[in-house]
């Protein structure tokens, strides 16, 4: 069984050469890669993934493994619910167990302010028949045992699900090899081959694709790599710090979250912790490019973020890291097979301490692991699903905003028939990438 954290001295489980010509070519083995190749491969259409380094080996197998309809935005909505019901036919169809579990998620309410927004969604959920449902304090205090102090209440989702992000998205990837996909492991994409306004090949660096589709969906890296061909995407990437405890005794079998600490019930039993909505935003080229556009979600949350004037040596925002490389020098994605950030000890103690805080019978309990990794975020907290329109054959998904593992598969299937050209059955208008560009306002998704 590998280890977790994945890094690049894990063995290559999908080796080259990549091939000479591929209908679709795919940059990037997270969650949405791996699906969009799985839906695409499942049509019997000509597939090639490219990884840098090891499928799943950043913000797809780092994040917290929940799978929620709950507090979504209302356009991300009908995709998650789609998700879910596509995470229990591929769980199923892959053979494995990947920790897929109906356990609900619940948001916890420490002050009525908090409530009102629960009842803001509510109103969402209700369009939907969503089973979410407020809880009063007494009702809070049942849900999830051994509390040490009451909550003004919560808002609950039964049927919301968790996972084993690590495991869950290289079953997917073994998955969509079985099923006619080409996965390249260790493997970057250098640059595209445009000619005359389109597609005609993607040059990595094992050689050229010859092809007239791509899909970019490498979280992070994506706006790095798309500004190279003269593509701006407004995506930053923030660093967050998660912790697993070691076996506990059961407090509440899902997940759940308020203002201070989010737990998650494990497979092994213990439980997958996290601060409760601090973040650490490197500043860089690209922070500064796109400050204004983040103004409306700084003025909504002036303290959610922290700032550091400069990214390490590498990293996709770091002032040292090129802009520019030819197709046949090597590019920052190889110098960093994965973005593998180490998490910030200030966080772990504050996560720990405010676990028990909560739960003083874990007292004496210990953090198995802790780890670092980099999501990729938009202004308005919603992804990027789209065709760019100044390079034909082109495609992205990316800027997930913390939100891509629950609702991968759905945005994997929704992406592999934009690329077909197939009806998408959902309204994409919010996903479009021109809303940063054409004078539309900045609308905030849920801060949920």
């Amino acid at each position: 069984m590998p280890v977790f954290p994945f890094t690049e001295a894990d063995p290559i489980r999908h080796p080259g050469p990549p091939p000479k010509t591929s209908a679709v070519v795919i940059v990037g083995g997270g969650i949405i890669g791996v699906t969009t190749a799985l839906f695409l491969a499942s049509r019997n259409i000509p597939v090639t993934l490219l990884e840098k380094g090891r499928v799943a080996a950043e913000q797809s197998s780092r994040n917290w493994g929940w799978i929620r309809k709950q507090g979504r935005d209302a356009d991300e909505l009908p995709i998650v619910i789609e998700a879910i019901r596509l995470w229990r036919q591929l769980a199923e169809e892959s053979g494995e167990d990947i920790g897929l579990t109906q356990t609900g998620v619940t948001y916890l309410a420490n002050a009525d302010k908090d409530m009102a927004g629960f009842e803001a969604f509510m109103k969402i959920a209700a369009t939907h028949d969503l089973d979410t449902r407020l809880l009063d304090a007494d009702e809070t205090a049942k849900l999830i045992s051994g509390m040490s102090r009451r909550f003004k209440g919560a808002m609950t989702t039964p049927s919301d699900m968790r996972a084993e992000p690590w495991l869950a998205v290289p079953a997917l990837a073994r998955l969509a090899v079985r099923k006619g996909a080409r996965i390249i492991e260790n493997c970057a994409a250098r640059t595209l081959d445009i000619a005359a306004g389109r597609i005609k090949g993607v040059w990595t660096e094992a050689g050229y694709i010859e092809t007239s589709t791509v899909l970019v969906a490498g979280g992070v890296w994506s706006s790095l790599f798309l500004a190279r061909h003269g593509v701006s995407i407004p995506q930053l990437s923030v660093r967050v710090t998660v912790a697993a405890t070691e076996p506990l005794p059961e407090i509440y079998a899902g997940a759940a979250a308020d203002d201070h600490i989010a737990f998650r019930r494990r497979q092994d039993c213990g439980y997958t912790l996290a601060g409760g909505g601090s973040h650490l935003l490197y500043l860089g080229p690209d922070a500064f490019r796109h400050a204004i556009k983040y103004i409306p979600a700084l003025r909504n949350d002036p303290f959610g973020a922290r700032y550091f004037p400069f990214a390490p040596s590498g990293y996709p925002d770091g002032w040292s890291t090129p802009r520019d490389w030819a197709p046949d020098s090597t590019s920052p994605f190889e110098r960093m097979r994965v973005l593998n950030p180490a998490p910030e000890p200030v966080r772990l103690r504050a996560i720990e301490r405010n676990f028990k805080q909560l739960f003083p019978q874990f007292e004496k309990a210990r953090l198995k692991v802790g780890w670092g990794g980099m999501i990729d975020a938009m202004p308005d907290v919603v992804p990027v699903m789209d065709r760019v329109r100044a390079v034909g054959g082109l495609f992205v998904a990316t800027g997930m905003s913390g939100h891509g593992f629950g609702i991968g598969p759905g945005i994997g299937r929704v992406v592999s028939d934009m690329i077909q050209g197939n009806d998408i059955g959902h309204d994409l208008s919010r996903f479009r990438l021109q809303r940063f560009y054409d004078g539309s306002p900045v609308r905030l998704g849920p801060a949920l």
